[in-house]
């Protein structure tokens, strides 16, 4: 390490582990005197050319000097970063900062020249590219603004890494050399590039896990029973495509088999490539195992191994030392205390987990951060009967365990790009990066539903094994944020399930109008009672009696269908006395017959105890959506398995889907069915507000540097503060945000004479923290017309709260009735920034109506945002009164976004009361926090999180 009295301390926040193109994983850290023969041993694998490339000339071997110069760095002027793959270097890149002549310089010099060197072995894993994003942090850090860099015209990759990176550059060609020059700040393209980037490399590392070529079970034991020999005996019967080897160091040395599967004492033994291990073993074994696959070159695990954050502090640490361990050998891990993984496509049939059956091949992926939770969400999709019924496939399933390393965010990246799956459902009991997550959820949800459950809700704590930063915002609120961000936001495993399989079996409603038939009026007249409960539209049931046939259902679904007013249609049925299975078939067919009549509006089916029907109406050979009429259906031969089970489900043979049928879900109760829909209905208007989510406008009146220059002498006071009146009015008023003038009013003359410079009438209130926005309590005196009146009102107070010291009173002038509401920001460490309406008062504080939209809002948000509350209605003439000027408390939310957005040291605003009128409104009261802003990860260069 460095220890020289001329050089800083060694920066060990630079370090950090990085997902290649490929999928694999490097570690990225300063290079220091300690490096020397790892960069001699690294510089002897560079082939002749690459060497060429980076010194101009023939450089066949490293001098002393050179050594030397390139490990001794002072972390400021001059910066050398590694990317190590066990240990061992793959690449480097330094900086040297320059003056205007191109000699080395010190700060306030704000250009570096900058040189990269790959190892031949390593190139097109897009390690310049990262090494590139880290490398212009630091400079950041170290005021470097620009960098420079010298190409050979033959180098065409290292011109490529810089022309893609997508900062602003300059391009010249002099002496034969490429000269580079860009600035390192930010821009939306490089954002783009490097989200892009971290897309593809994310995605394929969860796909390297998820289509292995090969597997090997670590820790089968030798007899059978055990989660080992459990794991290998499931990926054996689902049957695996690829290579599948059994690990067990205790096996004798002639044993070459077990369980008709090639047994071998160690990883070490397996002559071919092992792409994925799945490690079983005692945790106190693993680290050894870990040791035994990097150096074979495995590129992933699934550890199924307890023990680790899940079992206390201790095993916190073992856990983080498994997750170092295997990075540093380029490998991402699913766990540990994973349940595992499974993969139904024909083409890869792996089954590595607790699973004792193969799910059926299908479309929808399954994320579960709880081995249990993911027990029952593949038991409730698998099987027929009990909750929702109906033969329903999974295309990928992941159990994450304690999550130390692959994450959701991986997995959403992944099934973002993955043609097999159409939804996915999720399980979470924690959300490590909300940022990302919620930036990832919205790309997603604009092309596939996302269903998410959260538990662990109210618990205040993550659950035992999850490492993520805390959050101040209440459930509600990162609720509502991720239903902004698109994702379909329920409650329960059951509404997850119920959700997810009307939206992987029926195409998207065009609104909220609902068509009902059936058999029954009582059942009927339900589903029209939770309709209007769900904020839907239903039309009047229409009530075919219980002597309906097959052909009376086909008929009015039909005209449902073809009715233009009709946007959904929920059949209700109960079950026909006698009939039995074969009129269960019949009915089932006729309803299939019409929906694939009319594919492009969803049907959904409320049953009472008919599992044949259930049965029959989903049986078919896909679960692809089915969004528009021209949608082509998936074959058979493509899709269906029967599920690897002694008891399998039976099927009425006269009840079976003819080849590419329309499948339609069936519910065992009107809620679950209504409720799934309503779900639907909400997320189609999500995508279609998704595809013009507007704009954040601007306004000529902001004095943005003005601001900018009050905060930087606010906070020149102290590191955190909550700005004065005054402050807070001069500083909102560069953003055009102007609070009704109050002045204090100590004693009673005082009150006078700040009614005579305001102008009466006026209000005289008490600003007291126990007091303030508390006019239940009597604090405050409203249309104090004369002095007479102020002094008596002032006597009132007094009288009743105590000495004006206690009550610190202000008299305000009187403004324009209107409705009384409430606007927030604050910027949360995890989430961001976020923008808060509601209605001043009780709705808010005891209702906790509130609506929150992450910053910055665009203007279609901030008008979606004011008609979120629940008591939205009175703002807009509930009860024949005078609707509020919305356009003017728009722009007043916009404002407030504006302001937080462009400076993130504006930590926390609070405007109470906010009285908007018929026209216009008054902001009367205000504060405002000023504080360092936190660090946005979200803005740095790629990495994964840091153990």
């Amino acid at each position: 390490m460095q220890t020289s009295s001329d050089r800083h301390e060694y920066p060990a926040h630079w370090e950090a582990d990085v997902v290649l193109r490929d999928g694999g994983t490097a570690r990225v850290r300063p290079i220091t005197v300690d490096d020397a023969g790892r960069l001699v041993s690294f510089y002897e694998q560079v082939s002749d050319e690459s060497k060429y490339y980076r010194f101009f000339a023939p450089y066949p071997r490293l001098s002393a000097k050179d050594v030397h110069r390139f490990t001794h760095h002072d972390f400021v002027d001059r910066v050398g970063l590694a990317a190590t793959i066990g240990g061992e270097f793959i690449a480097t890149v330094r900086y040297d900062r320059i003056g205007a002549g191109g000699t080395p310089a010190s700060a306030p010099a704000d250009e570096a020249e900058v040189a990269f060197l790959v190892q031949d072995a390593h190139q097109g894993r897009g390690v310049a590219s990262a090494l590139l994003e880290h490398v212009a942090a630091v400079a950041r850090e170290r005021g470097i603004r620009r960098f420079a860099a010298e190409v050979l015209p033959a180098n065409t990759k290292m011109i490529k890494v810089f022309m893609d990176a997508g900062y602003t550059q300059k391009r010249s060609f002099e002496d034969g050399v490429v000269r580079l020059e860009f600035d390192l700040e930010p821009t939306d393209r490089s954002l783009a590039v490097q989200y892009a980037r971290e897309h593809r490399a994310e995605a394929r590392s969860v796909q390297r896990l998820l289509q292995p070529g090969s597997v090997a079970v670590i820790g089968t034991g030798r007899t059978p029973g055990g989660v080992g020999r459990s794991i290998l005996g499931n990926i054996r019967d689902a049957g695996y495509t690829g290579r599948l080897y059994a690990v067990n160091r205790a096996l004798p040395e002639a044993q070459k088999e077990l369980d008709g599967v090639p047994a071998r004492r160690s990883v070490r033994e397996i002559g071919g490539p092992v792409d994925l291990a799945v490690v079983t073993v005692p945790a106190e074994h693993v680290p050894e195992v870990v040791t035994e696959c990097g150096e074979h070159g495995v590129q992933g695990l699934v550890v199924i191994s307890a023990g680790y954050a899940d079992s206390g502090p201790e095993g916190r640490e073992r856990q983080r030392a498994l997750v170092r361990h295997a990075r540093t050998y380029g490998m991402r891990i699913i766990g540990p205390n994973a349940f595992g993984i499974i993969n139904s496509s024909p083409q890869v049939r792996l089954n590595a987990s607790l699973a004792p059956e193969m799910p059926r091949p299908g479309r929808i992926g399954l994320f579960a951060q709880s081995g249990a939770i993911g027990i029952a969400l593949l038991s409730r999709l698998h099987r027929r009967g009990g909750g929702v019924t109906g033969v329903t496939g999974v295309s990928t399933f992941v159990s994450s365990g304690n999550r130390a390393d692959v994450s959701g965010n991986d997995v959403l990246q992944y099934w973002y790009d993955d043609p097999e799956t159409d939804v996915a459902l999720m399980y979470l009991e924690s959300i490590g990066n909300p940022r990302k997550f919620t930036r990832l959820a919205r790309r997603t949800a604009a092309v596939k539903p996302l269903v998410v459950v959260q538990g662990a809700r109210h618990g205040g704590v993550a659950p035992q094994g999850h490492a993520v930063r805390a959050t101040r915002l209440p459930h509600a609120t990162v609720s509502a944020l991720l239903r902004q961000a698109g994702v379909i936001r329920v409650d329960t495993i059951t509404d997850l399930v119920d959700a997810g399989l009307l939206l992987a079996r029926q195409p998207l409603p065009a609104g909220p109008r609902v068509a009902i038939l059936g058999n029954s009026e009582s059942l009927g007249l339900l589903t029209y009672d939770v309709c209007l409960s769900e904020g839907l539209r239903p039309h009047s049931p229409l009530d075919l009696t219980t002597a309906a046939s097959a052909d009376d259902f086909h008929s009015a679904l039909s005209r449902a269908l073809a009715d233009d007013t009709c946007d959904a249609v929920v059949v209700t049925a109960i079950p026909t006395v006698g009939e039995g299975s074969a009129g269960d078939a019949a009915l089932a067919t006729a309803l299939r017959s019409a929906a694939a009549a009319e594919p492009g509006k969803p049907v959904l089916v409320v049953h009472v105890e008919l599992g044949g029907l259930a049965e029959a109406l989903s049986a078919a050979t896909s679960t692809a959506p089915q969004a528009t009429a021209s949608t082509a259906p998936r074959t058979a031969s493509s899709t269906r398995e029967e599920p690897r089970s002694a008891a399998p489900a039976q099927r009425l043979p006269s009840a079976e889907a003819p080849e590419g049928a329309h499948l339609i879900p069936a519910y065992p109760a009107a809620e679950r069915a209504v409720r799934a829909l309503a779900q639907a209905v909400a997320y189609a208007q999500w995508r279609r507000d998704a595809a013009d989510p507007g704009k954040v406008p601007e306004y000529e009146d902001i004095d943005e540097k003005g601001a900018a220059g009050l905060i930087a002498g606010h906070l020149a006071r102290g590191q955190g503060l909550t700005l004065g009146t005054q402050e807070t009015c001069d500083l909102l008023g560069r953003y055009g945000i102007h609070v009704h003038r109050a002045l204090p009013a100590p004693t009673p003359d005082d009150a006078v004479a700040a009614a005579r410079t305001i102008g009466y009438p006026v209000a005289l209130k008490a600003t007291a923290p126990h007091l303030r926005h508390r006019a239940d309590l009597g604090g405050v005196r409203l249309d104090l017309a004369d002095e007479e009146q102020l002094r008596r009102a002032y006597a009132e107070l007094t009288e009743l709260f105590g000495k004006p010291q206690e009550l610190r009173p202000v008299v305000q002038g009187m403004a324009p009735r209107g409705v009384d509401t409430v606007v927030r920001a604050v910027i949360d460490p995890a989430a961001g920034a976020v923008l808060s309406f509601g209605l001043a008062g009780a709705a808010t504080q005891l209702l906790g109506d509130m609506a929150h939209r992450l910053i910055p809002v665009t203007g279609r948000e901030a008008t979606s945002l004011i008609r979120s509350i629940r008591t939205a209605p009175l703002l807009f003439g509930w009860r024949g009164s005078a609707p509020v000027d919305s356009s003017a408390l728009e722009e007043l939310l916009l404002r407030v976004s504006r302001l937080v957005d462009d400076h993130p040291e504006v930590v926390a605003v609070t405007l109470e009361p906010v009285v908007v009128a018929p026209r216009g409104l008054s902001v009367l009261g205000a504060s405002v926090r000023l504080a360092p802003p936190p660090a946005r990860d979200d803005l740095g260069p790629r990495t994964l999180p840091a153990y």
